[in-house]
């Protein structure tokens, strides 16, 4: 267990300087415990202080990185500091990685190689990708599993190596280099040689016990062989305990500082219908799984997946938003219409997608709002007649435009004399809803 604040007081200097932030040093070591500062943040403690506060001043899930060197993509797993996001927020969203197995033939291999290495989805503004391949021993044959490990290393991913045989971890070690994969996993028959394995390629290394008391029983072992890179995997596959587990070890390693389970977690679903699989896969997203690995690799399958993990891993604090520019739908031209919305990403997003609808090439303005709809905005004063005209006159779309006509939202038509008044653009009250565009748009051209 981590040491408490008063444990941590009676090591500091106690000048009370406020150079660190909190106003006292007693403040400060409440603020380390509960993991809300940083030990660096103190200029004056002593060398000796920091030695003894060193495992106080880690964070209770140490952060493990993966890949990001030869190329790979680097992915952080852990250094969360909440259970529940709106806590503060959560940091490093959970790596999805697909399971790719050795015994494959070599055309469905290179197949299935090339595809992961090009997905990639587009919503909301925003590109989704995987983050890891993770080649799987399953031909009994080391040097097929490492041939097959190099050609994942090609696509740019991270590599998880999933091989409890050390020959083979070991001959797909040397096959990749430098690519620091994650290697899964150490378990009591291979423990041994597994961390030699680590500690001489200087790669993180997953462990996994019969249960979460074995787990974080090797787990202690390994750190005190100098590993400390490590991934939790407690043993569990049916989906509640799974769950449970994953719990347990995120509230330890948070609420009682529990240095065994302050590790990275890892979870495979085993659902073998790819749907059911990417229901599995999303609840140990939300609760509480660094990595997941499913081999369902169909784009219906894992976009879901990614936007769920979008979600859960978005500050709710801060709303996704576009940016407050001009944007074009079509190749519109001077006399193409002019609509205005805020820069919610929901929000301009279904216009965009209503206004494509029509086929009639358009110019949407999105003000800045700081992230909040139509309503929510108005509402606030954050979406009135001065920030509209403001946009109107920074953002050029005067000057790209024969007329001065603008289609302001439905809900917001109480704006449409001020707004008129404030920039000397023709107001047009729109429809409500964003299903309207079209029949709107339509109707209006044939006036």
């Amino acid at each position: 267990m981590g040491l408490t604040g008063l444990d941590i007081y009676k090591l500091l200097p106690k000048t009370n300087c406020g150079e660190c932030g909190p106003p006292t040093c007693l403040a400060f070591a409440m603020a380390l415990a509960a993991g809300k500062a940083s030990l660096e943040s103190c200029p004056h403690v002593s060398e000796e202080a920091k030695a003894a506060l060193g495992a106080a001043a880690a964070p209770p899930i140490r952060l493990v990185k993966v890949g990001g060197s030869g190329g790979a993509r680097e992915v952080e797993l852990g250094d969360e500091q909440v259970i529940f996001r709106h806590e503060k927020t959560f940091y490093h969203p959970t790596a999805v990685a697909v399971a790719v197995r050795d015994d494959l033939g070599d055309a469905e291999l290179g197949r299935r190689l090339e595809y992961l290495k090009d997905l990639a989805f587009e919503r909301v503004g925003l590109t989704y990708r995987l983050d890891m391949v993770a080649p799987t021993f399953a031909s009994g044959d080391p040097e097929r599993f490492a041939g097959v490990a190099k050609a994942a290393a090609a696509t740019g991913l991270a590599l998880l190596l999933c091989a409890e045989d050390p020959r083979a971890a070991k001959a797909a070690l040397e096959a990749v280099g430098d690519r620091r994969p994650l290697v899964y996993a150490a378990t009591s028959a291979n423990l041994s040689e597994m961390a030699e394995l680590a500690r001489s390629h200087r790669v993180p290394l997953a462990v996994r016990g019969a249960d979460l008391d074995a787990t974080a029983a090797l787990a202690e072992k390994l750190a005190g062989m100098e590993l400390k890179d490590l991934v939790l995997d407690s043993g569990a596959r049916e989906p509640a305990a799974v769950l449970a587990d994953l719990t347990q070890i995120r509230r330890l390693a948070i609420k009682r500082r529990f240095r065994p389970l302050g590790y990275p977690t890892i979870a495979f679903p085993q659902a073998q219908e790819p749907l059911a699989q990417m229901l599995e896969a999303a609840l140990y997203v939300g609760k509480y799984a660094s990595v997941v690995v499913v081999s369902a690799e169909a784009r219906e399958c894992l976009l879901p997946l990614l936007t769920w993990r979008q979600n859960v891993f978005t500050d709710p604090q801060k709303p996704i938003q576009v940016e407050p520019k001009l944007h074009m739908v079509g190749t519109p031209t001077p006399d193409s219409p002019l609509f205005v919305t805020t820069n919610f990403s929901l929000t301009y997003y279904t216009v965009e997608g209503e206004v494509a609808a029509s086929r009639v090439p358009s110019y949407i303005l999105p003000v800045n709002t700081e992230g909040t709809s139509v309503l929510t905005a108005w509402a606030s004063g954050k979406f009135s007649a001065e920030s509209i005209a403001e946009a109107l006159a920074t953002s050029g779309v005067a000057e790209r435009l024969r007329h001065r006509e603008v289609i302001i939202p439905g809900y917001v038509a109480v704006l449409s004399g001020k707004l008129q008044e404030a920039s000397g653009w023709k107001v047009v009250v729109g429809p409500r809803e964003a299903a309207g565009i079209p029949s709107f748009i339509k109707s209006k051209l044939a006036s």
